[in-house]
């Protein structure tokens, strides 16, 4: 048994090792499209604030690690997929066959149509090759543009601002992280860093950048400018499923997957940013480009292509930022449910914020800023489903007492 993993970030690598304590007998093979080790993305910006070497980017520290566990790391980029025959063509001319394949290639950034997004000075921050582009340039003092103030923006620009740099984030919608926080939670988001002398816009768009004798002149929607030496894109990501057109494997977002993670070709599955897959609070079939959801899907996937059926129950949307101390998270259906209630509290001075979304008596969604001790409280009572009796009473009076209420609820105390 032949099984072929495309793609060598998280959900791939936790694939193949799943399959190797499944199958200590299977051929398993990991094609890479970098030629670096597999590597976590959401680390490049420890790398970037200097927590970390490029060393720690790596998904597995031995060196070792994959030759011992029998699994071969080849870089390769699939150029097109022949379902039919079991056959992956290979941009390089070559050709892989399988038995099993696992699509797990990730998503790549979205480049906005900007004029000067070409230029030298303009890198997205997705590779370790534009990490490295991004430390050359981003030194203390730099006039630094970041363009996005989304989930992966806001992850950035803490890494920019922890390396001394002058920066300027601009986000075309009229809030950051706006599909995490409310504007109420991101109004404190952005105040917070506005007193770290960040100069966040919100609801601008680039224009156009241009090249000056030594920087960058970013034009704005407003009318107004910003020099640079660094333009940083993070403009949102989108799945690669470019090389599937005419395989039979059935792409919208990313590619659709039916409860068990497999595709609608035979033999072939998908995981992680790429695959359009179950949302836990939802139900429907949507793309989670977060690394615990990619992890998931690898670990499930894997289980399937070994013959051990596991559904996969839906993957909770999740998501935590770090703001130089100031913690915000946002779990499930954190805007809310149709017909369900919601409570919150709020204390805008001291940067604390929390609203809870329910389902009936069952938390369906939370949204916090500043509370660190509810995170996994928030994400069990969603994840299990529990039934809140009475406390949900108590929580629509006070939010805070979350903690309280799930210990009660799990001890069957309704």
């Amino acid at each position: 048994m032949h099984h072929v993993i495309l793609g060598a970030g998280p959900a791939g690598v936790l694939a193949a090792e799943t399959l190797r304590k499944q199958d200590t007998n299977a051929k398993i093979t990991i094609l890479g499209a970098e030629d670096e080790p597999p590597y976590s993305r959401m680390a490049i910006p420890y790398l970037l604030s200097g927590q970390i070497d490029e060393e720690g980017t790596y998904l597995r520290q031995d060196a070792g690690h994959y030759k011992n566990h029998g699994i071969e790391v080849t870089r390769a980029r699939a150029g097109a997929l022949d379902a039919k025959h079991k056959k992956i063509a290979l941009e390089d001319g070559g050709e892989v066959q399988y038995d099993r394949l696992l699509i797990a290639t990730g998503a790549s950034p979205v480049r906005p149509p900007v004029e000067g997004l070409d230029l030298p000075g303009v890198h997205s921050c997705w590779t370790l090759e534009d990490a490295r582009a991004i430390l050359d340039l981003a030194q203390k003092g730099d006039h630094v543009v970041l363009m996005g103030a989304g989930f992966i923006g806001s992850i950035i620009l803490e890494a920019l601002v922890s390396r001394g740099v002058k920066l300027s984030a601009v986000e075309k919608e009229d809030r950051m992280v706006p599909r995490m926080m409310d504007q109420t939670a991101s109004g404190m988001l952005k105040r917070w860093w506005e007193e770290h002398g960040v100069n966040v816009l919100t609801g601008t768009q680039i224009k156009q950048i241009t090249r000056g004798e030594d920087r960058l002149d970013v034009s704005l929607s407003s009318g107004k400018s910003l020099r640079a030496k660094l333009v940083v894109v993070a403009a949102g990501v989108a799945s690669n499923t470019g090389f599937l057109k005419g395989s039979g494997v059935d792409t919208d977002a990313g590619v659709k997957v039916d409860g068990f993670l497999r595709t609608s070709a035979n033999h072939v599955y998908a995981a992680g940013d790429v695959a359009q897959a179950k949302d836990f609070s939802t139900g429907e079939f949507s793309v989670l480009a977060i690394q615990p959801v990619a992890a998931d899907h690898g670990r499930i996937a894997a289980q399937n292509m070994a013959g051990r059926e596991t559904p996969h129950r839906g993957s909770l949307n999740m998501n935590v930022l770090a703001a130089l101390g100031l913690v915000s998270s946002s779990f499930g259906a954190w805007d809310g449910i149709k017909g369900g209630d919601n409570a919150a509290m709020c204390d805008a001075d001291a940067y604390r914020y929390l609203r809870l979304e329910f389902d009936g008596d069952r938390l369906a969604g939370v949204q916090a800023v500043g509370f660190t001790d509810h995170i996994g409280v928030a994400r069990g009572l969603i994840e299990t489903k529990l039934r809140l009796g009475r406390w949900k009473d108590v929580l629509m009076k006070s939010p805070e007492r979350l903690a309280e209420a799930y210990v009660a609820c799990a001890q069957g105390i309704r």
